[in-house]
């Protein structure tokens, strides 16, 4: 399966690393810290780009703040996920919600770049048109 790549502006691309190799479960990939790094979890490649980076240089200035746009990395137990996140004195961005597909929680990186952790729920979710008798498939 291909990488899925997302980019995300940092101010200090140290600290990036660090909060996603330290809570996240992240692996460094490539550190061309102060200016860039990328860090994989599974299929997903996280681009860090700090101020001298090109990716940063090329973002326009009014769209330089971190946006409403998140990562969703999906997790096996919210709760035993978000207890050691909470003691580390992490940064949560919304409360625990439940819906028909799980549950998830906002966590924020150090520049508030979201990342949601989501707990699928325990049984399918039929998606709107499925045809009866046969699976239910996940959303």
């Amino acid at each position: 399966m291909p990488t899925v790549s997302v980019r995300y502006i940092v101010q200090d691309v140290q600290k990036a690393i660090d909060f996603y190799t330290t809570h996240l479960g992240f692996e460094v990939r490539t550190s061309a810290a102060p200016a860039f790094a990328d860090v994989t979890r599974g299929r997903l490649r996280l681009l860090l780009s700090g101020p001298a980076s090109s990716g940063a240089r090329a973002t326009p200035a009014d769209s330089a703040t971190a946006g409403r746009n998140r990562i969703h990395l999906v997790v096996d137990d919210l709760d035993d996920t978000v207890a050691p996140l909470r003691d580390a004195g992490l940064r949560f961005r919304s409360e625990l919600v439940t819906g028909p597909g799980g549950r998830q929680i906002l966590l924020a990186d150090p520049d508030g770049n979201l990342i949601e952790l989501f707990q699928p729920a325990q049984h399918g979710v039929r998606r709107e048109g499925a045809r009866s008798g046969g699976p239910a498939r996940p959303r």
